[in-house]
């Protein structure tokens, strides 16, 4: 099978403008949103603000992500005026993290207790109003009218009053929400059965049940939305939660200093003038410092095990559940747990800058960020309240002048689904009435349509959704950046691969040596002819003893200076031979090409075919050929080749049941690399790659390039790589998955992380990706097709045909089931991914 490298167009970039400074992002905790129309409100009063760019808010976590120009913007005076405007918020700017989310955490506690409060008032007011209908004559207190009155007041003034003064306020700012329509329904009802009760001439009935009814079902439902929506964030939570408090700052140079003690003293004042060891907050460690761990202790900030040797649970961070052997030399990250032994470890990365906090800021990120499908329901939750409390007077207005003159048998006694209990009047008992006034039945109807509808299924179908996915990608060590990024997901149809260490595990070694001078000085001035040669081409393994060259120790000089797995298997090759390294400088590399050196006075290249041929040293094709399948990295000086080193690289365990996996979900695999045509056939061939899918010999720039061309032809496009050569392509795909090296977490051209480094988290972030969009899409389809559905329902259109009416309480009690099903569903995420 021959695989030739595919020519990639040149496409001519748009030159951009390049921005002095980025735009300054700021972070707000905002609290009183109550649906999808505070959550637009919040958004409008943003964006009027000078020198914002734009403003995303997230009704589900209650925070606000604001993007501004640098320095235009005080973040407090911002805070000032939506606090003014009756959203209470607070800028997260300059705060420590750890802190403000404790903060966040126990005013949220502090709102469920006021509601759970609020709640078991309602509940034994409608307890109260039920005895009354039950027990009838045999209670004649609790069936009196007065009593009744009584039990709708209090509910109007405890636990009805903070939503009626919230709904009255957004009224009066232009901005209605959910408690608008709620306490304009409460509020009709308690004021008609007012009426009823001081004109009993009307002929009305009164109806004081419903407002207690209809007040206690909302705030059961706000109650049990608020419990699920903390679940949903139980994940970010608890990775913040891993962030230590405490770190044991000691000095490592002291002679008493014994790290393997695990017996510290207990008498906290002494801890302090402890020549050994001195607890400071983790936060304020310095890199470069010395810190000291023990078993069972967290370990405080990112670094580097100096002394000791222990194993690591990293399961938070990776999800990976055993335990990680970890010994000098070996990189630690803040937050893992310390299992078995004591270590000394120095801080290489702190605060902001360590890998858990980086994860909190990307699962932070990612669930402020919105899917473009979500516009729809934002578009619509701003205008939705106007539009119900029109449609409500419409309702009235219909039913008044003409619905119960067309079918006057409206007005004969009460539907299936009237959760009504019939009027009451002066005396004790409640009679059944037959008739209804038409205005009665109008104002019912009207007030139905006001409780029923549901600006806040709108606002959580997508942020709840989020939520749970972004959480569940963290725990699993999958780092999302959004709902934009969960939108791409589930469009795409082709993944690209990189081959060096992604597909592979970039654990380069040497397998072929073939120096063009067998001489042990270097003679450039010699006659060579390159063809006469490859009689002298070896594999590593059939050298005996040590590989005697000075091609060698000058490839080795020339990689130093360039960080590529090439470059270590080269310098690790030399050091195992025990060839000492040349003395080396002005290193130059050209990346997908190759690096360049002085070495003893002289320019010497290592790279490629093509970085030969751009230097004028002639390569023989029976030389390329002898390397088939093979990495060959060529070494010359002064237009003279010196010798070539043929690599191999071995595939990932996981590699081949990656592509498989992908390819069973219906996704083209491709491999994109600047490595030679033959090695790249060898690793399609070992993963069934057809010559098709394979693009070989494509520079870093190229990359780009090739990506943007699948996409010019309708291919929707992950790219995965490292993030470092790859960058170009990862930025130009529709998704980019970077995995993850060492603890550099912020793979900023990738928006989809790979904590594990393992390739089939390729496969698992793609499937949580469409999971989680398929949420969002059943999310918005119930949310839409519940007020569809639910308002013609509540404003009368089964009633002529069937006789049933929605009372007001029966549309409250859907109004707090839609929004609870949408979080709850939401919440079955988990279900197709438990560990």
């Amino acid at each position: 099978m021959q695989f030739l490298p595919k020519t990639i167009p040149e496409i001519q970039p748009e030159i951009q403008p390049v921005n002095e400074s980025p735009p300054e992002l700021v972070t707000f905790d905002v609290g009183g949103m109550k649906c999808a129309g505070c959550a637009k409100a919040v958004e409008r009063q943003l964006m009027q603000y000078s020198g914002v760019i734009s403003a995303c808010v997230n009704l589900a976590v209650e925070v606000a992500t604001v993007e501004c120009q640098p320095g235009a913007v005080d973040a407090e005076a911002l805070a000032k005026k939506l606090t003014d405007n009756g959203f209470p918020s607070q800028s997260r700017l300059g705060e420590n993290q750890r802190e403000a989310e404790a903060a966040t955490i126990e005013r949220r506690r502090q709102e469920i207790r006021q509601q759970i409060k609020q709640l078991t008032i309602a509940l034994i007011l409608i307890i109260l109003s039920g005895l009354g209908h039950v027990l009838g004559t045999k209670a004649p207190i609790l069936s009196n009218i007065w009593f009744h009155w009584g039990l709708a007041t209090l509910a109007l003034l405890l636990p009805g009053r903070p939503i009626i003064v919230d709904g009255c306020r957004s009224l009066w700012r232009n901005a209605p929400n959910m408690n608008t329509l709620v306490a304009l329904g409460a509020v009709t009802a308690y004021t008609a059965s007012n009426a009823a009760l001081l004109f009993p001439r009307m002929g009305w009935e009164c109806f004081f049940d419903e407002p207690v009814m209809l007040l206690g079902f909302i705030l059961l439902g706000k109650t049990l939305e608020q419990q699920a929506r903390r679940r949903a964030a139980s994940a970010l939570q608890a990775l913040i939660a891993l962030q230590p408090a405490k770190a044991r700052l000691v000095d490592f140079k002291l002679p008493s200093l014994d790290w393997r003690s695990e017996e510290l003293p207990l008498n906290s004042t002494s801890e302090v003038y402890n020549p050994q060891y001195i607890e400071i907050p983790a936060d304020r460690v310095r890199v470069g410092e010395w810190l000291q761990v023990l078993p069972g202790e967290k370990i405080p900030v990112d670094g580097e095990i100096c002394e000791g040797k222990t194993t690591i649970d990293e399961s938070m961070l990776t999800g990976e559940s055993l335990p990680v052997l970890k010994q000098p030399g070996d990189t630690v990250a803040a937050g893992t747990i310390n299992k078995s032994g004591a270590v000394v470890m120095r801080a290489t990365r702190t605060g902001k800058e360590t890998t858990v906090a980086q994860m909190v800021a990307l699962v932070q990120a990612a669930q402020t960020r919105k899917a473009p499908i979500q516009n729809l329901a934002d578009t619509v939750a701003g205008y939705f309240v106007y539009g119900v409390m029109a449609i409500s007077v419409l309702t009235f207005l219909f039913w008044y002048f003409a619905g119960t003159h067309i079918w006057p048998s409206v007005l004969l006694g009460h539907g299936a689904m009237d959760m009504g209990h019939g009027a009451m009047n002066m005396g004790n008992e409640l009679p059944i009435i037959h008739y209804q006034s038409p205005l009665l039945l109008s104002l019912k109807l009207a007030i139905a349509v006001l409780v029923i509808a549901c600006p806040c299924a709108l606002g959580l179908a997508t942020p709840t959704a989020i939520l749970v996915g972004s959480g569940i990608g963290a725990e699993r060590g999958l780092l999302i950046r959004g709902g934009d990024v969960l939108e791409r997901v589930h469009q795409l149809d082709t993944v690209v691969f990189d081959k060096t260490g992604t597909l592979t595990t970039g654990n380069l070694t040497l397998t072929d040596y073939l120096p063009i001078f067998q001489n042990s000085e270097w003679d450039l001035n010699s006659d060579i002819n390159v063809g006469n040669r490859q009689d002298a081409c070896s594999t590593i393994d059939g050298v005996s003893g040590r590989v005697d060259s000075k091609l060698l120790q000058l490839a080795a000089a020339v990689e130093r200076g360039a960080c590529h797995p090439i470059a270590a298997a080269i310098l690790l090759e030399a050091q195992q031979q025990g060839l000492p390294l040349l003395a080396a400088e002005d290193f130059c590399t050209e990346p997908g090409l190759g690096v360049s050196a002085l070495v003893e006075g002289r320019r010497v290249f290592a790279g490629n075919a093509e970085w030969m041929k751009e230097q004028g040293v002639a390569v023989a094709t029976e030389l390329s050929g002898s390397l088939q399948g093979k990495t060959a990295v060529y070494v010359a000086s002064e237009g003279v080749l010196l010798g070539v080193i043929g690599l191999k690289d071995t595939l990932r365990p996981d590699a081949k049941a990656t592509v498989e996996r992908l390819r069973g979900m219906g996704l083209r695999v491709m491999m994109l690399t600047g490595d030679t045509p033959s090695a790249a056939a060898a690793t399609a061939q070992q993963l069934g790659l057809a010559a098709a899918d394979v693009l070989a010999g494509v520079r870093p720039e190229g990359k780009a390039r090739a990506i943007a061309l699948l996409q010019a032809q309708g291919c929707k496009v992950a790219v995965v790589g490292d993030g470092i050569n790859d960058a170009p392509a990862l930025a130009q795909a529709d998704v980019g998955i970077g995995l993850h090296c060492g603890t550099d977490v912020a793979v900023e051209t990738a928006q989809i992380v790979l904590m594990r480094n393992a390739l089939m988290d390729v496969v698992e972030s793609i499937e949580l990706g469409r999971a989680t969009f398929n949420k969002i899409r059943q999310n918005l389809f119930w949310a839409f097709g519940y007020n569809t559905l639910g308002i013609p329902v509540a404003a009368g259109i089964l009633l002529p045909a069937t006789g049933i009416l929605l009372s007001p309480a029966a549309a409250g009690a859907f109004m707090a089931f839609s929004s609870v099903s949408v979080v709850t569903n939401s919440l079955f995420l988990r279900r197709g991914f438990r560990a």
